[in-house]
């Protein structure tokens, strides 16, 4: 009687956490599927969806033609998951083909290690299972990695309170059920150990969905802006995650106060403060004589900025384009000015420099009679004379 008690209060909890994700999938699709980070949740909860269903005992003991879709959307879902993560927490990502391609062999390890079955594809079919739950585990660590990496440079307060109980709840149970598998020799489940699998899987559903519905969406999905071909050069081309934009503020009833964003604007541009070495919100905080979330919300809700980060970097990649632009500097390496401007080496500038102005330092160099440097900095790096 016990076992067949648990296995209804296991479907039920099944059922529910089904229930759950469709909802998610329809409200993220619905608001939110012009963000890549909006598809790529609606589509990690229908992966969800397919594991609740191939974790249900005895679904995969035989499988037939019509589980292939299920088992493929499990088998790739925690790919999906990281890029999730990566969309939510990287305000300029963008997918690659190389992503569906790894998605791709991942469904097909899937399905191998449920249709092969028999000798001799059977010897295969474990090796490529335990590959597979060990991928898992490693994307799973990935994705709570790229979390916590940032968590400090974030300056959007919903998404930092998103990313503890989202990523770090789901790539834990993630890296427990692939290690557990592991532990197991990848045996089915019992009765009871499904049971607990549901009332896991249900409780951090229902925790992913309450913090979907509480975060407005401007502050987690937004929209990748175009640039027209014909309506910028080069070097106006603008990076989603360096270029202030008030669309994509954090929503808050207070006001940043004009005296202290004029006060964090002088501190920057008058008194060169970008340029400290390791410069952090902490050490700025402490400047400003305010605590770090206040400093936070007033760099994302008065000056646009979304990430810490980018925010010094309009300001290093200023002062090194018109050292770059200088006739007197000619002869001063590339590497020296990206130093002096608060660079701590030649790769982080590179990058930042070029997802600003469009160009390389180099580039810059050799071509700035072309451009016009008033105009680079007013369009692209946003900062106030």
């Amino acid at each position: 009687m016990l076992p067949d008690i648990q296995l209804v209060v296991n479907l039920m909890l099944r059922g529910g956490t089904m229930l759950v994700l469709g909802l998610v999938t329809a409200l993220l699709w619905r608001s939110h599927s012009r963000s890549i980070a909006g598809r790529m949740g609606a589509a990690f909860a229908i992966g969800v969806c397919a594991f609740v269903l191939n974790t249900i005992p005895g679904f995969a003991r035989n499988p037939a033609w019509w589980h292939a879709p299920v088992i493929a959307l499990d088998a790739g879902n925690m790919l999906v998951f990281w890029l999730f993560t990566r969309a939510l927490m990287e305000d300029a990502f963008v997918l690659r083909r190389w992503h569906a391609a790894a998605w791709g062999l991942m469904t097909l390890a899937g399905l191998l290690t449920c249709f092969a079955q028999e000798p001799p594809g059977l010897a295969l079919a474990i090796l490529v299972g335990k590959g597979l739950t060990i991928s898992t585990i490693v994307l799973a660590l990935l994705s709570a990695l790229q979390a916590l990496s940032s968590w400090r440079e974030d300056l959007v307060e919903g998404r930092r309170r998103v990313r503890m109980l989202i990523v770090i709840s789901a790539a834990g149970y993630s890296v427990v059920m692939a290690a557990s598998a592991l532990l197991s020799g990848g045996g089915p489940m019992s009765v009871f150990s499904s049971a607990a699998n549901a009332a896991g899987l249900a409780t951090v559903s229902v925790l992913i969905a309450w913090q979907l519905l509480r975060v407005t969406g401007e502050e987690l999905f937004i929209v990748p802006q175009q640039v027209e071909p014909d309506a910028a050069s080069p070097a106006d081309t603008e990076s989603p995650d360096l270029t202030p934009s008030a669309e994509t503020n954090e929503v808050s009833d207070e006001a940043p106060d004009p005296v202290l964003v004029s006060r964090l604007q002088h501190l920057m541009a008058a008194e060169y403060l970008y340029r400290e070495e390791n410069l952090s919100i902490a050490a700025l905080a402490l400047r400003m004589d305010l605590p770090e979330y206040k400093l936070r919300r007033l760099i994302n809700q008065g000056l646009g900025y979304r990430n810490f980060n980018a925010f010094l970097n309009t300001y290093r990649v200023e002062d090194a384009s018109r050292a770059l632009a200088d006739a007197d500097q000619a002869e001063i390496p590339v590497l020296t000015i990206a130093m002096d401007a608060g660079f701590q080496s030649l790769g982080p500038f590179n990058r930042a420099f070029k997802a600003i102005t469009g160009l390389t330092p180099t580039e810059f160099r050799r071509l700035h009679g072309a451009c016009d440097i008033s105009t680079v900095n007013a369009a692209n790096i946003g900062i106030a004379e």
